[in-house]
């Protein structure tokens, strides 16, 4: 096969790619800028911005389950997207109103305003992913390209936005720039409607039959309901919290139930995917430490340029993306001409080493830094460059799991569950988050540079520890994924 043949995808792929490029576009802008926000505009303590944020994060992924039920049983997966682009720009539009009011109704706007994107992210999030496999066959060789190409238009959409919503932010203040985000929600609206008929045909049963207006205006009148029973519970954050163990816990049980229903191959394979998605859980705790931990420790510990070029802290968050626009096609290819040689737990094993080595390398770099406690921006780079490639080998790679352990069935539950390990993570990465930030009062770099430090490192430790778990059960995994006993692989490895 050639290694050209990678791009080589269905038309529907296109179109996919392109939504879910502008409505990353959206959400990442507001991610990149929302905790700075709340410590420089709102007053908040970091620490309480980072649980804030934690479970604002765990509550939109959290909702994608509902979204991926939503999509599968009730209104379709297309109509669900286009309903939850609809309510992210409702969302993004009143996070724009409500920086604008400032201390005039703002502060408490800004609550709804997270409630409606938390809704829309819901119901859009799992819906383009779900689509997108459906218009392969589980055994296309492609699958595993498409869905590191796929992911790839995740990170041009976060790339731009997070380059310019900090930016803007800083010329034309908070208002200007969380309207950007909803701009990003317009375009991806007109863009699946005008180029619906592409995807005619491909979706879930209730997409190929005409809409069912009770169950749309039902759809629509919870999501409204829910957007504002999540602004509530942003403001008490015990019950959010709670409410999300118990909706985990039950996601979970409706999992093993649908498992152990069936038996065989089918069943281990999901069993696996289980597996999977714990080592999932691990990832987003470190991946939610870039729009908090590491934002703020480039505030106050980093140099603010690369090679010379003056940037905002912000804006460091971009080399996420970049990283990843560089290594996606180089995977793809690979994962191409490797098959089955590089399987799917190897891929996660290897995604975790590289993510304790992200955090292992701000620990060592800290015995660098200058007098006055503030390190070269370099060190951040190739810790985002760890990061980035990790996160391509289990986040990027989370989905296309998903789409080959779990029967077709359950596709769109799956999904959201495979978010709603984000969801857990979230709250636990507040909670890490929190512990580096400095006392009250205390502004010496020096001083902060000790705390982040100090908790980086036990964060790299940490990771690398159930790196070496995950790679000693990943012969393991991989055998039962294939349907091997142990004898048969030895045998055929002679």
């Amino acid at each position: 096969m050639s290694n050209l043949n990678v791009f080589k995808q269905p038309k529907q792929f296109y179109l996919i790619f392109s939504i879910e490029f502008w409505e990353r576009f959206g959400f990442y802008g507001m991610q990149a800028i929302l905790a700075v926000y709340l410590v420089k505009i709102l007053g908040m303590s970091e620490s309480e911005s980072f649980v804030l944020f934690g479970a604002f994060s765990a509550l939109i992924f959290g909702s994608v389950a509902i979204g991926g039920w939503v999509g599968d049983k009730v209104i379709g997966t297309k109509r669900t997207i286009t309903l939850g682009a609809l309510i992210l720009t409702i969302g993004y539009a009143l996070l724009g109103v409500s920086a604008s009011a400032g201390n005039i109704g703002g502060s408490g706007l800004i609550y709804v305003a997270m409630g409606f994107i938390t809704m829309g992210n819901g119901l859009f999030k799992a819906n383009p992913s779900s689509l997108l496999a459906k218009v392969y066959d589980k055994d296309d060789n492609r699958l595993d390209g498409a869905f590191t190409m796929y992911y790839m238009a995740i990170n041009l959409g976060s790339f731009f936005s997070m380059l310019l919503t900090p930016w803007i932010a800083n010329q034309f203040g908070y208002g200007m720039a969380f309207s950007v985000s909803a701009v990003g929600l317009i375009i991806t609206v007109l863009n699946f409607v005008m180029c619906s008929r592409m995807v005619k045909g491909v979706g879930s049963e209730p997409d190929l039959i005409a809409v069912n207006k009770t169950h749309y205006l039902g759809v629509v009148a919870a999501t409204v309901a829910l957007s504002f029973l999540c602004s509530v519970l942003l403001q008490n954050l015990f019950y959010a919290h709670a409410i999300l163990v118990v909706v985990g816990i039950a996601i979970v049980v409706l999992y093993m139930r649908e498992a152990f229903k069936i038996s065989g191959l089918e069943r281990a394979k999901m069993l696996v995917a289980f597996v999977l998605m714990l080592q999932g859980v691990v990832f987003f705790v470190l991946y939610f430490q870039m729009p908090t931990s590491l934002n703020f420790f480039a505030i106050h510990n980093i140099e603010h340029n690369i090679l010379g070029v003056s940037v905002a802290p912000e804006q460091f968050q971009a080399l996420n993306p970049f990283w990843i626009m560089i290594a996606s096609p180089i995977l793809a290819v690979a994962y191409t001409n490797l098959g089955e040689r590089f399987a799917m737990p190897y891929k996660f094993a290897f995604g975790m080493v590289l993510c304790a080595l992200s955090f292992l390398v701000l620990k060592f770099g800290a015995n660098f830094a200058n007098e006055d406690g503030i390190m070269s921006s370099n060190w951040l780079v190739i810790c985002y460059a760890f990061q980035s490639l990790g996160e391509l080998l289990v986040s990027g790679l989370g989905l296309a799991m998903v789409a080959q352990l779990v029967p077709q069935r359950m596709m769109g539950f799956a999904m959201g569950m495979w978010f709603l390990t984000s969801a857990t993570a979230a709250v636990i990465a507040g909670w890490v988050a929190a512990l580096t930030t400095a006392p009250a009062g205390l502004t010496d770099a020096n001083q902060t540079l000790a705390i982040y430090s100090d908790v980086f490192g036990k964060i790299g430790y940490a990771t690398a520890g159930v790196a070496v778990i995950t790679l000693l059960i990943a012969p393991k995994l991989t055998r039962i994924i294939r349907g091997e006993s142990e004898g048969q692989t030895e045998a055929a490895n002679a």
